[in-house]
């Protein structure tokens, strides 16, 4: 089986690369990520993704689209449910018509490591991805790993983020330091 493997980041990728070849599954990342803002942070993952994916001998399949006006048109009016509405569902729309037009037998995502992601999201959005370009959508749930593929990746030295990608993720990161900013 040869699936193609929508990653986010590199430190997400470490444990769910390991996983599907302990399963013997063979993959390809894909970087689709346009969700991912400042551009600086979009660059940081991208290039740390690009040395990542040299490191371990796996191909890397980079589509280049940072959108900071398209994202933020398509979130602006709903931005609690942003993640599925927007951000799960434009990357793996993408992912599962790439995977779809080149021979892929399945597709995936290694959002599914984070225990910040909403799974049943995730894997809502996938199983509708698979039927509309009829493809199927592998759901493993990667979480378990999450920690131990963390730690490996900052032994690598790669690049480790500091939230989720979008502008929003970020202020949500510093919610209780601003709401704890404005007592002073």
């Amino acid at each position: 089986m040869k699936i193609l493997l929508h990653t986010c980041c590199a430190p997400c990728s470490v444990y769910c690369i390991q996983r599907l070849r302990e399963m013997n599954i063979d993959m390809d990342v894909y970087w689709y990520n346009p969700n991912i803002h400042p551009y600086m942070e979009y660059k940081a993952r991208r290039d740390t993704l690009k040395q990542y994916s040299k490191m371990i001998n796996v191909k890397a399949i980079f589509e280049e689209e940072y959108g900071l006006k398209e994202f933020c048109k398509n979130v602006i009016n709903d931005l609690e449910n942003r993640c599925i509405n927007y951000c799960y569902r434009v990357r793996l729309e993408k992912t599962a018509k790439y995977a779809k037009e080149n021979g892929y037998d399945a597709f995936s995502t290694t959002l599914l490591i984070s225990p910040y992601q909403n799974h049943e999201g995730l894997k809502k959005v996938g199983e509708e991805m698979a039927k509309k370009y009829d493809i199927p959508f592998l759901y493993e749930d990667f979480r378990p790993g999450f920690r131990q593929g963390q730690a490996e990746a900052r032994e690598l030295g790669l690049y480790m983020q500091k939230y989720c990608g979008c502008v929003f993720s970020e202020e949500d990161r510093y919610r209780k330091k601003i709401e704890k900013d404005k007592n002073i």
